[in-house]
């Protein structure tokens, strides 16, 4: 399995290095619609017409949603000495916070069961691509596994998932430290049972993963870091691109508008109830593997939402900030603006234009 990883950890490299991809689109919405045209469907393994994948709640449960709302919860000191992972304590109490303010409940187990039914398969996405130097932190997920099991999930019925094994190490999370029953998976590329899905606008088909498919809730851990193909990759590509068997079939045109539209298909938005964001560092340039560590600096925030769109909004905007003080030039004087991001709003998938998103701003 470690020759695999290694194997695909290569092909990822190769991807991210500059000139291998076709040529570059600027980031705009002009751009995301010609590259749309320029993507002539290809019926070779698209199969006929897909059947509904979607997931529903259990009856009569309906799961706490707020457009364009984000609440940051933020702590000083709150990281380790290493500076790279945040003290246990720290991260569960904003964890917690950031739940409770977001949906107005008094406790975190309560604020939980408002995105999760006892009764749902629940799978928890995970990001580790840049291994321990920079993956959503053990110390954040393992509280909400606890909390989700309090609530009522089966431990049988949670799954924390990542693409590759060497992935999921950069996590920390295993099968020794998650709660007992808890199962903990990777796919690497495969483990798909549905049938190829053509993906409109883009001309490539793909299968998501048996995990998300079997799910009938996901809940999405993601990071906030630049990243070399698409600029941002942050609560929109950890879904699509960590959880779909050919990934590296949707980078051309930096991802756009590939992220947009896979994120659109049913069987992700119908699943995805909540997204964390682990802000604890910020990479602002190299990603999104750890290749450029003095671009990564500390932002010690949480951040939490069911909004994906509203989140990548903000997530690029902090890492816009982050250049600027490096003095890098911006994502799109680069030639890779993360047009994708508003993409996925026209599709209806969340917020983006940036004076209708609120964010509620908790210090602890």
């Amino acid at each position: 399995m470690a020759s695999r990883d290694e194997d695909q950890i290569a092909r990822i490299e190769e991807e991210l290095t500059p000139g291998v991809t076709r040529r570059a689109f600027l980031g705009t919405a002009a751009a995301v619609a010609a590259a749309a045209t320029a993507l002539a469907p290809s019926e070779a393994l698209a199969g006929p017409t897909p059947k509904p994948l979607a997931a529903s709640p259990p009856a009569g449960f309906t799961p706490f949603a707020a457009p364009g709302r984000i609440v940051k919860v933020t702590k000083k000191d709150c990281l380790q000495a290493n500076q790279l992972y945040p003290k246990p304590d720290a991260a569960k109490e904003m964890l917690t916070k950031a739940l409770t303010e977001l949906t107005g409940k008094p406790d975190l187990v309560t604020a939980v069961q408002q995105f999760v039914h006892k009764d749902d398969i629940v799978v928890v996405k995970v990001n580790g691509i840049a291994k321990q130097n920079m993956g959503t932190n053990k110390e954040l997920v393992l509280p909400f596994l606890e909390a989700l099991i309090a609530a009522g999930c089966a431990p049988s019925n949670i799954t924390v998932l990542e693409q590759y094994g060497d992935f999921l190490s950069g996590t920390r999370i295993n099968a020794q430290n998650v709660p007992t029953g808890v199962k903990v998976a990777t796919h690497n590329n495969g483990n798909a049972t549905m049938d190829y899905r053509l993906i409109p606008g883009t001309g490539t088909s793909t299968k998501f993963v048996k995990y998300l498919t079997e799910a009938t809730a996901a809940i999405n851990f993601s990071l906030i870091k630049d990243h070399s193909i698409c600029g941002y990759t942050g609560t929109l590509k950890n879904m699509t691109h960590g959880c779909s068997i050919n990934p590296h079939d949707f980078h051309i045109h930096h991802a756009s508008p590939q992220i947009a539209q896979m994120y659109a298909q049913d069987v992700i938005k119908s699943r995805v109830r909540l997204c964390i964001t682990d802000g604890y560092k910020v990479m602002a340039d190299g990603g999104p593997l750890w290749k450029r560590p003095e671009m990564v600096k500390p932002h010690e925030a949480v951040y939490a939402t069911t909004d994906p769109v509203a989140m990548d909004t903000i997530g690029w905007e902090i890492v816009e900030k982050l250049r600027a003080e490096l003095k890098l030039k911006t994502l799109t004087e680069a030639g890779r603006e993360p047009a994708y991001i508003k993409a996925a709003a026209d599709l209806g998938l969340g917020i983006h234009e940036r004076a209708k998103i609120q964010i509620k701003e908790v210090a602890v």
